[in-house]
């Protein structure tokens, strides 16, 4: 789950981590009412989207007074802002968030995340603050340092510290704020199930301060259920509504940008699925799982989902049936495409328990289906009927 950035600083706030002073607004009678919590005389006025490239897409500026700050306000709030991160369509503006502007003397790049290959916390350092760190790390990898904190430790202990800031080359002032960041995203990780924190830029002001610029956070999804501060955060507007939708059905559902909708029970299966849908030289047009023990209803719920996709124009259900029986599955198939009326080519591979009864149903039904008997057959099948 991802939250906008002002509700990433309140958290880094409530740690201890030093942010600048902000307020958010969601309508421009807003600032009247809170701009005197504001001590600066410059802003900097950022759209709050879950998406990065704001800066490039005119969502980030400088502004020297308050009445300018108004009028990029109503020109910013409500503006579709398009990133490299946003896709074509775009992300509509619905809040802003104003700060105090800062005199920068160095930008530098941190962020503490879990890294599940090693089982451990990694934190990545870089010089090249307010830049891609993909870039960077494909351009300038000798920028970049990352350290690996093993979870069987207590905390971090200060030679653990000094390896993450040591590129910064810092003075010992900067050092001791320096360290306690470092705590502080450590804990955030540990006590509220983040999955990432990215402080970009990490600046050094010219009054000698440490401040982190911009922060992003995500949060585990599996661990949300004991975070009811963290789901709070959740803005649904920043969301896909069929993910929103599928969340509802306990279904994991990602959107893509391709044509064959995919029903599919374990990520494994799933992923070889929109594999083999690329090998023919088609796109999926979603990730959807619908788990080991998915009932008729959840799988008829599933099904609406992928129809309620424009872009879908054939589908493709893969299920090899172990803990799920493949007549449960059939009938909420049959249950969703009644209800619909399904108007595209539905092919179905159907492995495992009672795989002959679930054949049956779909067989004996009204609905034009095609049967495949591997996963070879079922993606040369759905390619050819859409085609």
């Amino acid at each position: 789950m991802n939250i906008h950035e002002h509700q990433a600083k309140e958290i880094l706030k409530e740690f201890g981590a030093p942010v600048s002073k902000g307020i958010v607004i969601f309508s421009i009678n807003e600032i009247s009412k809170k701009i005197s919590n504001l001590k600066s005389g410059e802003f900097v006025l950022k759209a709050q989207i879950h998406a990065g490239g704001r800066g490039k897409a005119g969502g980030v500026k400088l502004i020297k007074n308050i009445s300018d700050l108004e009028k990029e306000a109503k020109l910013m709030m409500g503006k579709i802002l398009v990133t490299h991160q946003t896709g074509p369509e775009g992300k509509k503006v619905k809040r802003l968030y104003i700060e105090e502007a800062s005199d920068i003397a160095k930008e530098f790049y941190l962020s503490c995340l879990i890294d599940r290959e090693s089982s451990k916390i990694a934190f990545i350092s870089s010089t090249e603050g307010g830049m891609d760190i993909e870039k960077v790390a494909s351009e300038t990898p000798n920028k970049i340092i990352t350290n690996k904190i093993d979870l069987r430790n207590e905390g971090l202990n200060s030679e653990e510290i000094e390896k993450i800031i040591s590129i910064f080359k810092l003075n010992e002032k900067q050092k001791i704020i320096a360290s306690k960041l470092i705590k502080s995203l450590y804990d955030i990780i540990i006590k509220k199930d983040a999955s990432l924190i990215e402080i970009n830029p990490l600046i050094i002001t010219k009054s000698d301060e440490l401040i982190c610029l911009d922060a992003k956070m995500n949060f585990d999804d599996n661990a949300i259920f004991r975070r009811p501060e963290i789901l709070e955060l959740r803005d649904l507007n920043e969301e896909d509504p069929a993910e929103i939708e599928a969340s509802k059905h306990d279904l994991a559902y990602i959107k893509l940008n391709g044509s064959i909708g995919c029903m599919v029970n374990g990520a494994g299966l799933a992923m070889a699925t929109m594999d083999i849908i690329k090998l023919y030289g088609r796109e999926p047009a979603n990730f959807l799982d619908v788990g080991g023990g998915a009932t008729k209803e959840k799988v008829a719920a599933a099904f609406k989902l992928i129809l309620s996709d424009k872009n879908v124009k054939g589908i493709l259900i893969n299920i090899f049936g172990g803990i799920m029986r493949c007549d449960v599955l059939a009938q909420g198939v049959l249950d969703a495409a009644k209800e619909i009326n399904l108007s595209v080519p539905l092919v179905v591979r159907l492995a495992g328990t009672n795989f002959k009864e679930g054949k049956e149903i779909l067989d004996k039904s009204n609905i034009k289906i095609l049967s495949a008997f591997d996963l070879n057959d079922a993606a040369k099948k759905i390619i050819e009927a859409i085609q």
